[in-house]
This record gives structure tokens, sequence and C-alpha cells, in this order.
């Protein structure tokens, strides 16, 4: 996995531009309105979405797999932005505790185990009345049943991208021990759901 992401950002560089998505601009409001101070962004990326937390005066630590993706940021955001490099399947990389996590597109590309603990090692780095924000993609987008099946809902697609298509009973699952609050649709470049628990 680590080398299709590697790959993608060297021959595409800034491959979704450089906005911030929908999502994270909802998210930023979210925890500024909460107070938060303290973020943390798995799987950051090149750091577009790091931009509105920033905006809004909170400190952001990143975790990105993509040393391309990593040293891009870094020639965006310069000393804002704290990244740690590897996999979010190994966290935690520090001991602190953030108000907020923000992590999108990213977990439905994980199986089902690296999902569970994924999302309790977020959980469990929330600091107490802390939010954490998922963006899955969800059984509506036009590429849900493509390509090939290695396991239920979930697909091998793009030239060997692993992608769970999540639903409904699926979040209940897999979210409802870690505080789950509301779940929303929003459309990025496809329809996702926009999951919210609460410490």
């Amino acid at each position: 996995m680590s080398e299709f992401w590697e790959e993608a950002f060297q021959s595409k560089g800034s491959m979704w531009g450089s906005s911030p998505t929908s999502a994270a601009l909802q998210s930023a409001k979210a925890f500024a309105e909460a107070g938060y101070s303290k973020v943390l962004i798995p799987g950051i990326g090149y750091g577009r979405n790091a931009q509105p937390f920033l905006e809004k005066g909170m400190q952001v630590t990143g975790i990105e797999i993509s040393e391309t993706a990593i040293a891009l940021a870094k020639n965006q955001y310069h000393e804002s932005l704290k990244i740690y490099h590897g996999s979010v399947t190994d966290m935690p990389f520090d001991k602190d505790r953030y108000d907020g996590i923000f992590a999108h597109a990213l977990i439905h590309l994980l199986d089902q185990h690296a999902r569970q603990k994924f999302i309790a090692n977020c959980f469990s780095q929330l600091e107490k009345n802390g939010m954490m924000i998922f963006t899955a993609i969800t059984k509506r987008a036009s590429t849900y049943g493509c390509g090939s099946p290695v396991g239920q809902d979930r697909f091998e697609q793009f030239g060997g991208v692993k992608i769970f298509f999540y639903d409904l009973n699926s979040i209940e699952r897999e979210f409802k021990s870690f505080g789950l609050t509301t779940v929303e649709e929003v459309m990025e470049n496809y329809p996702f759901y926009l999951i919210r628990c609460k410490k």
C-alpha cells in the first residue's frame, strides 16, 4: 500500500488540488466552536486538509505514509505542521492527547482488523470531551461493486487499492463502542459519510 501512494504522489503531486475538502472545512468549524486547539490528522497527505484547522489557530499534527507527500506539505506549510512518517496502522506515534481528530477518505482503505485498531487508537488519543470525525465512502458510490471482491463490501480497484464501502449498519457496528454521535452524508468526489464520535 505504501508503494502505491508513494508512486501516486510522485507522479501526480498535489493530485486532489490545493483546496481543502468540504468535510475538512465543516470539521474545522465544529472543532473551533468546541474550543479545540490541538488536532491530529491521520493520513494528512500533502496538507490541504490541514489548512482550515491552521487558519483557525489550531496546532496540527499529521501522520503520513508517503515521504513525497510529507515533502510537499513541508514545502507548503513549513514548520506549521508536525508530521510523523508512517502508517496509521502503527499508531500511536506519540503519547499526546488531542482535542480533535480528523481522518478523511482513509478508513475505508483498511481491512476490518486495521479499521477497528485505527478507530480504537484514535479514540485512545482523544482528550476527554474530544471529538473525532471520519469520512468514509458509501455504497452509493458509482464504484461500489466494481473491481475484484476481496471481502464483504470490499473490492480491489484502481490498480491495487482495496476499498471497503460503508452503509449505516457497518458504521453502527464499527463505531458504536467509540462514542458515535451523528452520521451525515457529504459529497466530495464520491458520496461519503461524515461520522462523528465524542469521548
